[in-house]
């Protein structure tokens, strides 16, 4: 895995989104500057959809393979979340993760 620095300095916040943001949380929290950690929990069956709809339009491969990788997808997303969740991130929806960022930036961080 690569790394690479990165400054936030005079930032009020950064966010970290993907696949692999869960595996900064630590260090972040080591250092201080954790506001929150969010792995999005969607209805699998639309990430699905949406994944394949994406990928077919871009012509990444060819459809079948398509379809049987969005299917071992959706089969894995509940050990996905559940390792984002081990690493410390929060499992939460986006309309909620956003009303959060929302509260951090205007200044009232959320409570667990």
């Amino acid at each position: 895995m690569a790394t690479r620095p990165f400054e936030v300095a005079g930032s009020p916040l950064f966010v970290a989104e993907g696949i692999f943001a869960a595996e900064i949380v630590e260090e972040c929290r080591r250092r201080g500057v954790l506001a929150g950690a969010y792995a999005l929990r969607r209805p699998r069956g639309a990430t699905f959809v949406r994944r394949l709809a994406r990928d077919l339009a871009e012509q990444r491969k060819a459809p079948q393979v398509l379809v049987r990788r969005g299917l071992a997808l959706l089969r894995a997303e509940p050990e996905v979340l559940r390792r984002q969740t081990g690493l410390g991130a929060e499992a939460a929806r986006a309309g909620e993760v956003l009303r959060r960022v929302a509260g951090l930036l205007a200044g009232h961080p959320h409570r667990s």
